[in-house]
């Protein structure tokens, strides 16, 4: 018997898959489930793993299956929220900003045409949708040609995914640090390099909130 917490990720995942494709990321999840760190949801991870609710899938970041659901689906109005947008008509449509570099920063946030969205992805706030180009976030499971869901932001926490604006040029998708004075962009990939700049430099566009593939 799961937990209402393990129920309640369960769903989750299995929502944002039958949507997208793509499960959500260890951050997502916390958010999603109102965790105040990622180590609940390894926990969680771990725990439906063993029972075979989930699978994770070798040689993937962010890769898990979906084995089996409850037998009973939950009352609780907040776990029906989470498995209700799975429906594939229910969509919104948000802006599309063009394309951003997971690699070499490249000009983007160009272009306002509409991009129509799985309302599984989308949680509280103002998004917009950016065409992924290069290979520096493969290890988080983002390649060339996907659609990013951006979560308009001004700020971001060490370890979240964000749009970051250099020198009011140019924008790059990276993995957010902070070192005193200093921002670093962290790659996911072991062939680039972070890249550091004062903090007067950067300029923090939003934080990823999830990802399209089309095959």
């Amino acid at each position: 018997m799961l937990t209402a917490k393990q129920r309640e990720l369960l769903l989750f995942i299995d929502a944002r898959l039958k949507a997208g494709g793509i499960s959500p990321s260890f951050d997502e999840m916390r958010e999603a489930l109102d965790l105040k760190s990622k180590s609940g949801v390894h926990r969680l991870i771990s725990a439906l793993e063993e029972r075979g609710f989930i699978r994770r899938l070798p040689n993937r970041a962010r890769a898990l299956e979906v084995v089996k659901l409850p037998e009973t689906q939950p009352s609780n109005v907040a776990q029906l929220r989470l498995s209700a947008p799975a429906a594939a008509n229910d969509t919104i449509e948000i802006p599309m900003h063009g394309r951003i570099a997971a690699g070499t920063p490249i000009e983007a946030l160009q272009g306002t045409e509409g991009f129509a969205v799985p309302a599984a992805l989308l949680g509280p706030g103002e998004h917009y949708a950016l065409e992924v180009s290069g290979d520096s976030m493969v290890d988080e499971g983002i390649l060339d040609g996907d659609f990013a869901l951006i979560r308009k932001a001004d700020a971001a926490r060490d370890g979240e995914i964000v749009v970051a604006l250099i020198d009011n040029e140019e924008a790059t998708l990276k993995t957010f640090r902070r070192e005193g004075r200093m921002v670093r962009l962290d790659p996911a990939n072991a062939r680039y390099e972070p890249q550091r700049y004062d903090e007067s430099r950067v300029t923090i566009q939003g934080r990823l909130a999830g990802l399209i593939r089309r095959y």
